[in-house]
């Protein structure tokens, strides 16, 4: 007898906070996608051109502050793997039982995630009474390794 599955059962997908996902990083979920045949949607608020495959999608939003973010949070599903490096966004769908992966390769988890959320604040209290805090380094080819094994490592759990 074939055990029956809630319509809405799908194995996991990786979601992308695309807007500000540096362009190296897409190239390494672009591969990622066909080899792994794991669906990959990116979200944004702007026209995006992925390659033709049956695994990648784009998904526009509307213009709006955290509209993509919003749209990835109501998608998303326990199992599935979010790519941001926007804290707020990734505490919310750590929240539902995704997991999520900053473009650097650091995995941001329920143990992790309360101490980024109070250090953003923390820097955006610094901005707000003018203090010039400076933006993040230029991603480099070590970042980009690391996302790419971490990357890997997920995929990996996600087969075996």
């Amino acid at each position: 007898m074939t055990q029956l599955t809630p319509a809405d059962a799908r194995p996991p997908q990786i979601w992308v906070d695309a807007d500000a996902c540096p362009r190296p990083i897409k190239d390494i979920l672009f591969r990622a996608a066909d080899r792994a045949r794991i669906h990959v949607t990116l979200v944004a608020n702007q026209l995006l051109h992925v390659p033709p495959s049956t695994y990648l999608h784009a998904l526009q939003v509307p213009r709006g502050f955290d509209v993509a973010d919003n749209e990835i949070a109501a998608r998303v599903a326990a199992g599935d793997l979010v790519i941001t490096a926007d804290v707020p966004l990734a505490a919310e769908v750590v929240e539902k039982g995704a997991q999520v992966l900053d473009p650097r390769g650091e995995h941001l988890t329920v143990e992790n995630i309360r101490e980024r959320l109070n250090l953003r604040d923390f820097m955006q209290g610094l901005r707000d009474s003018g203090v010039e805090t400076g933006g993040p380094a230029a991603l480099s080819t070590a970042d980009k390794q690391a996302f790419g094994r971490a990357l890997d490592r997920w995929l990996a759990r996600r087969r075996g």
